[in-house]
């Protein structure tokens, strides 16, 4: 009979993706993840196998609670017009732009990964096409509320709304301010989701 895992796989995980998204994949050796997990070198691969198939694990996982955060922010949402702003201004959402300069592990492995890992460029394109589909339902919404042009496909819409926010993620990383980042990041939100009638759009009364 197999013996019982002696460790706790969510903090292993968690520790683990911190890892990468900090290192990269490169940069993070077997060593490293020993070290981050607590695990020895037998039991790291016996529970999740080897390096590549760690990371690809930390990465759909990752990917998951991105979308999941996304549906709960659209769903949550008084009118889907405010996510779809947060979506864009929530990049430079910390005050010290700590977290714009670490930016996502999605983009920062798709950016050091895709053009030689086949895997993991499918999984980025299966991880951003969820997202534009989530970000579609949201401007359909949104267009319903009367709250953005029904002319407007949703779904180049929804495409245009996540290369902005993915460029903002990269501005992010250079270590631009996050004034200006934020600044950009408003001025991407108000050309990408005009208000239906032309003008200001006044939020309903509370």
């Amino acid at each position: 009979m197999a013996r019982p895992r002696q460790f706790d796989e969510d903090a292993v995980l968690h520790a683990v993706c911190d890892q990468f998204w900090d290192a990269g994949y490169a940069a993070t050796s077997l060593q490293d993840l020993m070290r981050v997990s607590g695990l020895g070198k037998g039991s790291l691969y016996a529970a999740f196998g080897d390096k590549h198939e760690l990371f690809l694990r930390v990465l759909r996982r990752y990917v998951e609670s991105l979308e999941q955060g996304l549906r709960r922010s659209v769903d949550a949402a008084p009118r889907a017009i405010d996510a779809l702003r947060n979506f864009l201004v929530a990049t430079a959402g910390d005050p010290d732009g700590a977290s714009a300069r670490r930016g996502c592990l999605l983009a920062n492995s798709t950016t050091e990964l895709a053009a030689a890992d086949p895997v993991v460029a499918t999984e980025a394109r299966q991880a951003y096409e969820a997202t534009t589909a989530v970000l579609a339902e949201a401007v359909r919404r949104a267009q319903a509320e009367g709250d953005l042009p029904g002319t407007s496909d949703p779904v180049r819409t929804a495409r245009a709304l996540l290369a902005a926010q993915q460029g903002l993620t990269f501005m992010g990383r250079t270590g631009m301010d996050v004034g200006t980042l934020a600044e950009t990041a408003r001025s991407l939100a108000a050309q990408l989701l005009p208000p239906a009638s032309g003008e200001p759009v006044t939020p309903p009364a509370v």
